[in-house]
C-alpha cells in the first residue's frame, strides 16, 4: 500500500556501504500483533508470501534486517485488495490485513501482498538512505520510486493506485514548482483526494508517471540508484515530461 506516513528519518549510513556490509543481519522478524484480531488461518500464507518478497529482493540487493508488524483491522485497508501497508523507519514496516474483505483472498494468492512488502521496503531503504521527504515533491518521488520499483522486480504493471488518472488530468491539475517544495503539505489532499480538490490517487498516479519520466533518461538504474536518487532529478526528468505545460512532451 502507499505509505501514509511522511517519516522524515535522515540518513544513517551510505547505501553504497550498507550493499557493501557482507556480515548484515539479513532476517525478516515477523511480529503478530493479535489484540485486534487473529490471523491464524492465513500465517503460512503470509509468511511465505513474505519470505517471497525477501528472496526477489535478494535478487538485486542483500536484504537488510526488517521488523515486520502484521495486524488484523477492517476499515484501514485498501478495499480493492483487502491490505495495506505503511513504513516507519529504515527497519521497520507494518502490514495491516482483512480477511473479511472479500478481495483479501484472491490478493493473498495472487502477488499482491509480495507487492506491498516491496513497496513499503522500498520505503525503508530510501528512509535509511535519503529519508521520506518533507515536501511534497519529495514525497511524489518516494512513492513514485516505490511503484516503479515493484513493477520493475516483479515485471508487473502499476497498481489501481498508479493508474486512476489520466495524463491530462495530471497535467491539468498538477502542482507548481511553489507546491512541490512546500513544508508541510497537504498529504491527504494531494494523494487521498482530501478537501475533494483532486482526484483520489491523484499523487500516486503523478509520482508513477514523474519517475517513469526519469527512468527514460537512465539506462539501467542501478540498486544504489533506485533508492537514493535525488528528488531533484526525477522531479527535472518530470518538469520535461507530465509536469510540462505542452502536452506533446
Amino acid at each position: 500500500m502507499p505509505s501514509r506516513g511522511q517519516n522524515h528519518e535522515s540518513a544513517l549510513f551510505p547505501f553504497q556501504s550498507f550493499l557493501q556490509d557482507k556480515e548484515r543481519d539479513m532476517t525478516w522478524h515477523l511480529h503478530w500483533l493479535e489484540a485486534s484480531g487473529d490471523l491464524a488461518p492465513w500465517r503460512e500464507k503470509i509468511a511465505t508470501e513474505i519470505e517471497g518478497a525477501r528472496t526477489a529482493l535478494s535478487q538485486l540487493l542483500p536484504p537488510p534486517s526488517f521488523d515486520v508488524l502484521l495486524q488484523r483491522l477492517p476499515n484501514v485497508v485498501i478495499p480493492q485488495i483487502g491490505m495495506a501497508g505503511r513504513a516507519y523507519r529504515k527497519n521497520l514496516f507494518a502490514l495491516t490485513l482483512d480477511p473479511d474483505n472479500r478481495n483479501f483472498e484472491r490478493c493473498l494468492h495472487d502477488g499482491t501482498l509480495c507487492r506491498q512488502v516491496i513497496h513499503e521496503v522500498h520505503h525503508c531503504l530510501r528512509m535509511g538512505a535519503v529519508g521520506y521527504g518533507r515536501t511534497l515533491g519529495e514525497a511524489l518521488v518516494s512513492e513514485g520510486l516505490a511503484g516503479r520499483f515493484v513493477s520493475y522486480l516483479f515485471g508487473t504493471p502499476p497498481e489501481s493506485w498508479e493508474c486512476a488518472v489520466d495524463d491530462a488530468t495530471l497535467r491539468k491539475q498538477r502542482p507548481e514548482d511553489a507546491d512541490l517544495v512546500a513544508s508541510p503539505y497537504d498529504h491527504k489532499g494531494w494523494f487521498f483526494g482530501g478537501g475533494g480538490l483532486r482526484p483520489y490517487w491523484y499523487g500516486y498516479s503523478l509520482g508513477y508517471r514523474l519517475v517513469g519520466d526519469w527512468l527514460a533518461t537512465v539506462p539501467e538504474p542501478t540498486a544504489s540508484l533506485w533508492v537514493d536518487v535525488s528528488a531533484d532529478s526525477v522531479l527535472a526528468a518530470g518538469r520535461r515530461g507530465i509536469l510540462s505545460s505542452h502536452p506533446d512532451q
